[in-house]
């Protein structure tokens, strides 16, 4: 369990360190970017490719994941900035209906009641959580969590997608979206630097060098941890998802002092409750 426990802890302290980010003056956008250069050489490092076999990919869904991660990790680096972790994470980790969404509608796959009733309940969930009896805090506290969860879900599709080209393995796949991904986010920042006439500042790049390990580190403890339980992935499954549920939820109450109404965190307990009939739902059958 400890591989379930190290990756919960480095996707919940993206988090952190995003809503720490406007404390300490850094620049998200050049942080991102850096944050691919680190996934680039992590992955050389553990994964150990062979790069003589890899290749320019054919398939458009290499470029636009390239395109999409950069820009979805901004997002959500402005989802915990506007209404922090808890919810933040929370659309995240729900994100996993949409590509069960997909696989019923586009590929006709056959659903059980059990596995229904999770996602209505995921998607009652996603608005318990967004619901807020402030009016004047503006749509921004709703439209990137929003994204958020259809960002990290259309990923998450694509990903899918690529796990099924045979010709590489999917530790290779990883390697080939970032480094299409880190060109696309360092452009992006650089366009927003000269646009606001800002410099590539030094500070950043430590921020995004911690964003990259624990962005990797996440990654690869998750893989680690299904090979681990090879014989059981719902206990990955479900553990991951609902453990970066709780733990976000507790740190951006407790330590950010996040406001959350009596809704919210009911909302809370029908995300986990739902993560929990998908699980057992997608693992054992009706």
């Amino acid at each position: 369990m400890i591989y379930i426990f190290v990756s919960m802890l480095c996707s919940v302290t993206v988090g952190v360190l995003f809503k720490l980010a406007s404390r300490y003056n850094i620049n998200v956008q050049q942080a991102i970017a850096w944050n691919y250069l680190v996934a680039i050489l992590l992955c050389l490092g553990f994964f150990k490719p062979d790069v003589y076999t890899l290749r320019l990919p054919t398939s458009p869904i290499y470029y636009l994941l390239g395109m999409l991660l950069p820009t979805i990790f901004w997002i959500l680096s402005r989802s915990v900035k506007e209404i922090g972790i808890a919810k933040t994470d929370i659309a995240q980790r729900l994100s996993l209906v949409l590509p069960l969404l997909a696989a019923y509608l586009i590929f006709q796959e056959r659903f059980s009641a059990i596995k229904i009733t999770g996602l209505v309940l995921a998607f009652v969930s996603v608005f318990l959580m967004l619901y807020n009896k402030d009016k004047g805090q503006g749509n921004s506290s709703i439209i990137f969590p929003l994204l958020v969860f259809l960002g990290f879900g259309t990923v998450d599709i694509l990903f899918k997608q690529l796990a099924t080209d045979t010709s590489m393995p999917y530790t290779s796949i990883l390697l080939v979206v970032f480094c299409i991904a880190f060109p696309i986010a360092m452009l992006s920042a650089g366009f927003q630097a000269f646009q606001s006439h800002q410099r590539f500042k030094l500070p950043n790049l430590p921020y995004g060098l911690l964003i990259g390990i624990l962005n990797f580190s996440n990654i690869f403890f998750y893989l680690k941890a299904h090979k681990t339980f090879a014989k059981q992935p719902s206990v990955v499954f479900a553990s991951m998802n609902i453990g970066v549920v709780v733990l976000g939820t507790l740190i951006g109450y407790y330590i950010f002092h996040e406001k959350l109404n009596r809704l919210n965190f009911f909302g809370v307990a029908l995300a986990v409750l739902a993560i929990i009939m998908i699980t057992v739902a997608q693992y054992y059958g009706s």
